[in-house]
């Protein structure tokens, strides 16, 4: 969403809609259902086609906002955050043309045609730096309104003080032409540590029992919500309320399904290449101001940061998958509605450092309560059935459970519980530490946090402990604590200790209890040499909540030639939950290991080093 802000982003955390007051959002009132009889909605593959007039396919729809007109209105309308629409289109200094909330009309939810920019001028009161981000449309009092994150203002001498905000238009078709209220909707307000302004990134607004809301925020500030006016074009501080701590979503979307409310929000660096690890997480409450908490109930402000994994790549073309939006098509089926990069191309042309960001369609499910997308399959790039789109068609999708990859036989020379007072011989030392910076005794292996780390060309290199790999596929899981405070007090980024499988310094994935900020959070991270001049060689994503004690998971399989690595945790180790997947080249002997690395003062505590075979199993 934020090409500028992505080094940003990077550095500073490291991993970081449209709803209406109805369970989803609705169709056309009263349209027709769809018909058991009448011709099969049509088939899709993502991406979706989004067409130009010049005949080219637009490039990006980053942070989609998708809704159906209304009335007699057959269409469905889409909106993107500002970007780049393809790599031919120049500025007369040579730079991409930027638009600015590019506008799309479709008939069948897959097939979109370019009906022109929501803006063709900036709203004054909007800076220059960067763009107008994350559009969130919603119709109410008659009229439809654009909401918006202005990523800049003018300078603190303005009447809005700089910083980011969120603002708003209106208009009495949505395809415009949009008239700007003139002033923010969420003006820039200080960060809580004084230093700098909070991101009043991507605004959601929703209806709950006659009030109105708008969310907002990012990684640096968090996560907040707000009532908004009558008119819809002013909110109230007075009301603000944390919805989710800082360092870990943005993206927020809310939906109504089953007598719950449900946070849906990014987590992530967004444009990151190959290596976007960007996805979606999801916490549930009762009441539209939380407090929302995942499947494991962990809650979404807590330090030890809740979130229940819900979109998140699978080993195909896609990475990245994040900042959704939900359509409810007439058969009553959810569709997730979200951007992604394709790995294979993930740039534009001759920008090494502009990430593409395409839009996809998948459906949502809803397995034991919980959302999932294609039954827990995750984002498709095959042919699927299609959404019904229109009255009369007849639904061809029929959910199904995909099944999860779990240890079985435990395979005893390549795992160790750490008992004795010494490692055993399988475990070999890269780059040996001294001996008294780590110990073996009552059953686990203690190792004090390195000051290194594993990005070349840190200095210095951190340690590795690791065992040659099986051959085929296997599981490797550690249960692991690290002593960072679990109150969030004092910031040691990025303090860390747990998996990894190393190919070398330059090609590995780990699975770690981090330290990131104010916060406590499983990342899943990968090292890739051989990615462009100037490209990020270091991508991640997160997986579940840290526990007093956690237990990582990483599957390997072989697909089609490529190895894979899923990752999953567990704060209890007998409930998983399965995060994403990186296709990694590892070289022809990977080693399987643990890293304890971030800074000094600190200790990683490991009861054990699990190696098994796979077998799959149902959800």
């Amino acid at each position: 969403m934020r090409r500028a802000l992505t080094a940003l982003i990077a550095v500073a955390t490291l991993i970081v809609g449209l709803t209406p007051a109805l369970p989803a959002v609705a169709v056309t009132p009263g349209a027709a259902p769809a018909s058991r009889s009448g011709h099969a909605a049509p088939m899709h593959q993502n991406p979706m086609a989004l067409a130009l007039p010049d005949g080219q396919t637009a490039a990006s729809c980053a942070d989609p906002s998708a809704v159906h007109g209304v009335g007699r209105d057959r269409n469905w309308y889409l909106y993107c955050t500002s970007d780049a629409l393809t790599a031919t289109e120049l500025d007369p200094d040579g730079s991409l043309v930027q638009h600015v909330v590019p506008t799309y009309r479709s008939t069948d939810l897959t097939h979109w045609t370019y009906v022109g920019d929501a803006f063709t001028t900036k709203p004054a009161w909007v800076g220059d730096a960067n763009g107008i981000w994350a559009p969130d449309v919603v119709f109410r009092n008659g009229r439809w309104y654009l909401y918006y994150a202005a990523s800049d203002t003018p300078g603190a001498t303005a009447p809005t003080g700089g910083g980011s905000a969120v603002g708003v238009a209106t208009s009495s078709s949505p395809t415009g032409p949009w008239t700007d209220s003139g002033g923010p909707v969420v003006a820039p307000q200080a960060a809580p540590t004084g230093t700098g302004q909070r991101w009043e990134f991507d605004p959601e607004v929703i209806t709950d029992r006659g009030t109105t809301y708008v969310y907002f925020g990012s990684y640096f500030g968090g996560v907040h919500v707000r009532t908004l006016s009558r008119d819809g074009l002013r909110s109230d501080p007075s009301s603000e309320r944390l919805i989710a701590i800082d360092n870990r979503y943005e993206g927020a979307y809310l939906m109504r399904h089953g007598g719950w409310w449900w946070f849906m929000g990014s987590a992530t660096n967004c444009c990151n290449g190959a290596l976007t690890g960007y996805g979606v997480f999801v916490a549930r409450s009762r009441s539209p101001l939380g407090p929302f908490l995942d499947r494991d109930g962990v809650s979404i402000t807590s330090t030890r940061v809740g979130g229940t994994p819900l979109l998140a790549q699978n080993g195909n073309r896609w990475v990245g998958t994040g900042h959704d939006t939900v359509v409810t098509d007439f058969a009553g089926q959810a569709w997730i509605i979200y951007h992604a990069v394709d790995r294979g191309d993930p740039y534009y042309a001759g920008q090494p450092t502009y990430t593409k960001r395409p839009v996809l369609i998948d459906p949502l499910d809803w397995q034991g309560g919980w959302p999932s997308v294609r039954g827990g399959a995750g984002p498709s790039d095959t042919v699927q059935p299609g959404p019904v789109a229109q009255p009369g068609e007849r639904p061809t999708y029929r959910a199904s459970v995909a099944p999860v990859d779990v240890p079985g036989r435990l395979i005893r020379e390549a795992s160790t519980e750490f008992d004795g007072s010494a490692l055993p011989p399988t475990l070999t030392w890269t780059r040996e530490p001294d001996a008294s910076t780590w110990t073996v005794s009552n059953g686990a292996f203690r190792w004090q946090t390195q000051a290194a780390d594993l990005h070349p060309p840190a200095t210095p290199l951190a340690s590795v402990l690791s065992e040659p790999a099986p051959r085929g596929d296997w599981v490797a899981e550690t249960t692991v604590s690290v002593d960072t405070p679990a109150s969030g007090d004092g910031v040691y980024n990025y303090v860390q200790g747990g998996l990894i499988v190393y190919g070398s310094d330059s090609d590995y994935v780990r699975l770690v209890s981090n330290s990131i900020y104010d916060t406590r959070q499983t990342e899943f991270g990968k090292q890739a040499s051989g990615q462009p001049a100037g490209a990020p060689t270091y991508g991640n994503m997160v997986v579940g909540p840290v526990g007093d004690a956690t237990t990582l998971r990483i599957v390997h399989r072989v697909v089609d030639g490529e190895d894979h690595y899923t990752a999953s945790t567990s704060v209890d180790g007998r409930h998983f939950v399965q995060g994403g997947t990186w296709t990694a080249a590892l070289g022809d002997t990977p080693r399987i290991g643990l890293i304890s690395l971030g800074g000094t003062g600190f200790t990683s505590t490991f009861d054990d080093l699990r190696v098994s075979t796979v077998v799959s199993s149902r959800r």
